[in-house]
């Protein structure tokens, strides 16, 4: 599948900047890069040595486009494995283009997306998962989703990977060995030893896919929906959690007719909060859309803050309350709830307590289930908002710099391996043959490579590095 062909692209973002940067890989990146490239030293650059720089001027007939600083990586010190020449030129889209175009009519051909990242992998600089790890570090917009790309981009989860199926793949030997004596019924492979393998892949293999759960909610951001009826601060809160005017803030109840999302990152974990339309009954049809799209949001909501106004509460509205807690409660009870009590700046203490504790009812024991104060206006009580989000995500695994899973296809292949693998401890517990336990291992071996890339076809990489951008 290795293509031969000398492929060009830009490799900073496309418009204009300070510096742009054209990269060249394949056999014939160096004479072509060569054929229009004149060091202002007269340095013949096919001669030179690689990782270097040199100063020059991109000239064709005579014409010269730009003063540029081009850089020698030669195979197999590079990052696709082959020859790799980068042109530093000024960041004017003109002369970006027009330094591609000459390259493309010196013999380069257009790179497709994620190209140069497919070559690395398929010269084996990088195996599968670091690939992908590579477009996920891209695309990092916190410190969390950042360091478990760079850490998997590292080879940490394909070493661990890569560790199991060695060992697997030794026993698997010796289970295929043992078919060849059939006859003789002879035993290579040590049934105690192999029993304390299964049992340390099953426990690695499910540790894996427990941090799924961590890993995807840091990797695509925690959806909080903030729900509650018209007027008790919804807007208002996102506005002080975001720091800035994002939502239109009015006396009139339903200003809000639709949801208004927004990101904020609280010590490298994304979350995304989504401003609701107040929940009541309405005759506005408009109105009634944005509150049908409320429920939908909480569906979708990892974390659901309950905004209630404190200022309105009394005895005849408590009971209210109590049953939309019990509602989200019932209807969603794993889903951690967070009960906010806003606009506690008019309230006097004996009146914030008395309320507290008629809505909690000392049953506020559950880790998902939270009440806090604050005055989304005042700015005060945010803080500890934000702490309580915070401790709805597991990052242990994080600040332990563990192995954490954050694609999708390396959580549907680790489940499909702890499948097989479960076969093969029952085989195992049930003294099956060795035949029909050897199927069992290789299905599993193959689901291990199909992580590292040790087993892909062309639709798979296909499906991969098409998310990648142009240039990478």
């Amino acid at each position: 599948m290795i293509n031969q062909e000398t492929i060009v692209a830009l490799a900073t973002p496309s418009g204009a900047g300070a510096i742009a940067i054209i990269r060249l890989s394949g056999n014939e990146a160096i004479s072509i890069a060569s054929s229009v490239f004149e060091s202002v030293s007269g340095k013949d650059i096919a001669k030179q040595k690689t990782h270097t720089i040199h100063l020059g001027h991109i000239i064709d007939n005579g014409k010269i486009y730009d003063q540029v600083l081009l850089s020698i990586f030669k195979n197999p010190h590079s990052y696709t494995g082959e020859d790799v020449v980068e042109l530093s030129c000024h960041g004017s889209t003109f002369i970006q283009q027009q330094i591609i175009q000459l390259l493309l009519r010196k013999g380069a051909k257009m790179a497709q997306a994620g190209e140069f990242t497919l070559r690395a992998f398929l010269n084996g600089k990088l195996d599968l998962s670091q690939a992908e790890a590579v477009a996920d570090l891209i695309s990092s917009d916190n410190e969390a989703s950042h360091q478990i790309a760079m850490q998997q981009m590292r080879g940490g989860f394909s070493n661990e990977i890569a560790k199991l199926r060695e060992e697997l793949l030794n026993f698997a030997s010796l289970i295929e060995l043992e078919l060849d004596f059939a006859e003789e019924d002879v035993e290579f492979a040590d049934r105690t030893q192999f029993a304390e393998l299964l049992n340390r892949i099953e426990f690695v293999l499910k540790r894996l896919i427990d941090s799924f759960a961590v890993g995807n909610v840091i990797k695509n951001g925690i959806p909080v929906a903030i729900v509650g009826e018209p007027n008790v601060g919804k807007s208002t809160l996102l506005n002080a959690l975001l720091n800035e005017e994002r939502a239109i803030v009015s006396d009139i109840a339903g200003t809000t007719r639709d949801t208004i999302e927004d990101e904020l990152v609280i010590e490298g974990i994304g979350f995304r909060f989504i401003d609701t339309a107040g929940i009541r009954e309405t005759k506005d049809v408009i109105e009634s859309i944005g509150i049908q799209k409320t429920f939908e949001k909480i569906e979708q909501a990892q974390v659901v803050l309950l905004l209630v106004d404190s200022s309105q509460l009394s005895a005849d509205s408590l009971p209210k309350v109590k049953i939309e807690i019990e509602k989200i409660k019932n209807k969603f009870p794993i889903k951690p709830l967070v009960i906010v009590l806003n606009k506690v700046d008019v309230l006097d203490t004996e009146k914030t307590n008395h309320y507290i504790s008629q809505l909690t009812d000392n049953q506020q024991t559950s880790e998902n289930r939270k009440l806090i104060t604050l005055s989304a206006k005042q700015k005060t009580g945010i803080e500890e908002l934000k702490s309580t989000l915070l401790s709805f995500v597991n990052t242990g695994a994080l600040r332990n710099n563990e192995t954490i899973v954050t694609n999708t296809r390396h959580y549907d292949s680790l489940l499909k391996a702890l499948e097989e693998i479960t076969k093969v401890r029952f085989g195992l517990d049930q003294n099956l043959s060795s035949d029909l336990m050897a199927i069992d291992i290789r299905q599993a071996l193959f689901h291990f490579g199909e992580i590292t890339g040790q087993v892909s076809n062309d639709e798979l990489l296909g499906n991969i590095f098409a998310n990648f951008c142009i240039g990478k």
